[in-house]
């Protein structure tokens, strides 16, 4: 079996890791992992072996801003999610490093109590400069844990505050944490953020200021209930102190509600809906910018640039000309 890093990848290997991966082997999953992170030429390959497998893992994103404990509270519910018989797949995104552009912070390091369980899988990956708080390999790495078998997959935003909102396009639910003493809460759930939580947690709530930031928020939902194709869903405030596994069966409770909830009402395959348009979008554009600097060696574009620079076409222009050089 080749290695993830090799530049082949026969349909024997793609078979065979794919097997390995469906049948617990977590050096399987890593390395199907570690094809979409680097682009491997086997990846279609590889997406379209994993396909009939899919669909079957309910994905949860984790968000918020620095601080508020997502790391913690992660831990804590693969904790329970494992107590109530779930294998559990968990993508923790990080910041990346400057240098060798891998990611800042270590599985280890975040949740060591599990690494020894097999029914838990845990892997870091680096923003690599992706804005919105996720890896730009994400949708293809949850696809390669929902095939490998996992009842539930958590993906924990690297923490970057208002900005990190691509996970609603992610998850089928979208928890989002704050803790008290971290300013203003209503000032903030109005600002950015707050607004694609399916779920509100409330870390530290042993902290003072807990109760006055639950029922903030507990106002705020009751201001702007959600309603989808005349059904409502009201976002739950969970306090938890996840250090101490304290609201963990709260918010499990809170996850379970909300998965029998979109599926009741047909959102859940609205969700899944909007989150293929988006990863089918990506990936189309990501192809068309390869075959931009393809176009006689990237200068094409470099001229039609320049004479926009001169003022000897307006930018539609150029657009349409390069378009027309591409279908060519």
């Amino acid at each position: 079996m080749k290695e993830a890093g090799e530049n082949t990848a026969n349909a024997t290997n793609v078979e065979d890791l794919i097997a390995s991966a469906r049948q617990g082997q977590p050096r399987a999953v890593a390395r199907l992992i570690s094809l979409v992170e680097h682009a491997h030429p086997a990846l279609q390959e590889v997406a379209a072996a994993l396909l009939p497998h899919t669909g079957r893992a309910h994905v949860v994103g984790l968000t918020g801003p620095p601080g508020v404990g997502k790391s913690t509270s992660t831990s804590m519910l693969v904790s329970a999610l494992r107590a109530d018989g779930n294998r559990v797949g968990v993508l923790a995104v990080d910041p990346s490093s400057p240098f060798s552009g891998g990611a800042l912070l270590g599985d280890r390091i975040r949740m060591s109590e599990h690494a020894t369980d097999p029914a838990v899988f845990i892997r870091s990956m680096a923003t690599r400069g992706q804005l919105g708080g996720l890896a730009w390999a994400a949708p293809q790495a949850v696809r390669v844990l929902d095939a490998a078998g996992f009842d539930v997959i958590l993906v924990e935003t690297v923490g970057v505050g208002q900005s990190e909102v691509d996970v609603v396009r992610l998850a089928d639910t979208t928890v989002v944490l704050l803790a008290p003493g971290m300013g203003d809460g209503i000032q903030a759930a109005k600002a950015g953020v707050l607004e694609i939580a399916d779920i509100f947690v409330v870390n530290k709530a042993d902290r003072d200021g807990a109760e006055a930031t639950v029922r903030d928020l507990r106002q705020l939902v009751a201001m702007n209930r959600r309603e989808v194709r005349g059904a409502s869903w009201r976002q739950p405030v969970v306090p938890t102190a996840a250090v101490d596994g304290k609201g963990s069966g709260e918010l499990l409770a809170a996850l379970r509600d909300h998965l029998g909830w979109l599926r009741e009402h047909g959102e859940l395959d609205r969700r899944r809906l909007v989150r293929a348009r988006a990863e089918v979008e990506a990936i189309a554009l990501d192809r068309l910018r390869a075959r931009l600097g393809q176009l006689h060696g990237g200068d094409r574009l470099d001229e039609l640039a320049g004479r926009v620079v001169g003022r000897q076409l307006d930018p539609y222009t150029a657009a349409e000309r390069l378009i027309t050089d591409l279908r060519r």
